[in-house]
């Protein structure tokens, strides 16, 4: 073998030798980038992922590409690039798959698989929403608007348009749906919140938990659906004490049945849209002001009901207490004084007002 040849074969063994050392580093290499862009932009025990998150919304028909682009510009991802390489590992998993449009809360804190599989899956930002019993239509509106879900007037608008088609159960001749959307907490996906989808959510609730009640006990009530809830919403006004609901429900089912008016503050306040306080109760004119839903001035229920109603109330109006007491005057503490007569009922009334004022000149 001369020289020229060992020379050759010398070298061709130093670069046979350095081969795996140059892959062994480049594959380490790889991995350590790979390692390091599919880890969380921030550590977890960094950042509090219950308040420290982000929503992104992605538009339907958005390129996979330009989802990653957005993740990594809003520090959600390290790289667009490994973004891309993982859809395609996605794709490759589940060919008929693909990211969805939508809302999504995402944290920093989370790995570039996990905001991808959810994405991927479409585990869009749900959002939560809660309507106390007795609110108007009118405080629901305030409340979404506020949440930043639509404008008021949007949620009234929607409100006022029967989905007879939907819901056939729902009274004719509806003005809106006041007294029909029921008080309760939900869960929606943010991308599809509309007024109309709330209003849907909130009659299937009434259908599901309400209307059962009343097709249960309608042999056992001279009231028509839309009757019964009216009554019912005045009860819930009018009401605090859970025990009290049905002998409230006593004394108007026996105001009705004599041919008396309701005389019920809460009703006059939904028609001047004002809510009294026991520091600010309703005035002589207030009181005198005619309205259709002025139970004072009106014999009668109301045309529509007044808020939203629980089923306590709704329950204790289908099985109201048989009472002879046809008056009951709030004690300011939640509770009421009930009385049989004109005559007691007006001392009473005077006797917690003068008490009232005893105390606040202590």
């Amino acid at each position: 073998m001369t020289n020229r040849t060992i020379q050759q074969f010398s070298k061709w063994t130093y670069y046979l030798a350095l081969l795996p050392v140059t892959m062994g580093i480049s594959l380490w290499q790889g991995w350590a980038w790979w390692s390091w862009v599919q880890s969380p932009p921030l550590l977890e025990q960094s950042l509090d992922t219950s308040t420290n998150t982000l929503q992104i919304q992605i538009p339907s028909g958005t390129a996979a590409q330009q989802i990653g682009f957005d993740l990594e510009a809003a520090g959600l991802i390290r790289s667009a690039n490994a973004w891309r390489l993982w859809s395609y590992w996605l794709k490759l998993q589940e060919p008929e798959g693909g990211f969805k449009a939508g809302t999504y809360k995402l944290s920093p804190s989370q790995p570039l698989s996990e905001v991808a599989q959810k994405i991927w899956t479409g585990e869009v930002m749900q959002l939560s929403f809660t309507i106390p019993e007795g609110w108007s239509l009118d405080q629901m509106a305030t409340y979404f608007e506020s949440l930043g879900y639509f404008k008021a007037q949007d949620f009234l608008s929607a409100a006022s348009q029967i989905p007879e088609d939907q819901f056939p159960w729902l009274p004719s001749n509806l003005p809106h749906l006041e007294g029909y959307l029921y008080p309760d907490t939900y869960q929606l996906p943010s991308d599809r919140v509309t007024p109309q989808q709330i209003i849907n959510q909130m009659l299937k609730q009434f259908e599901q938990v309400a209307l059962p009640v009343y097709q249960q006990g309608q042999q056992q009530t001279q009231l028509s659906l839309h009757e019964w809830v009216t009554l019912a919403s005045i009860v819930e006004k009018e009401a605090v004490v859970a025990d009290e609901r049905p002998l409230i429900a006593g004394v108007f089912t026996a105001r009705l049945s004599r041919g008396m008016k309701l005389e019920s503050d809460p009703t006059v306040e939904y028609g001047l849209g004002f809510r009294q306080t026991a520091d600010q109760p309703l005035t002589y004119a207030q009181v005198r002001t005619p309205s259709p839903y002025n139970t004072y001035l009106n014999t009668g229920l109301p045309p529509t009901p007044i808020g939203s109603t629980r089923l306590d109330s709704l329950a204790a109006t289908l099985n109201p207490q048989n009472t002879d007491y046809l008056f009951f005057v709030a004690r300011y503490d939640g509770t009421h004084l009930f009385s049989k007569t004109l005559e007691a009922h007006e001392a009473a009334r005077d006797a917690i007002r003068q008490q009232r004022q005893a105390q606040q000149n202590e």
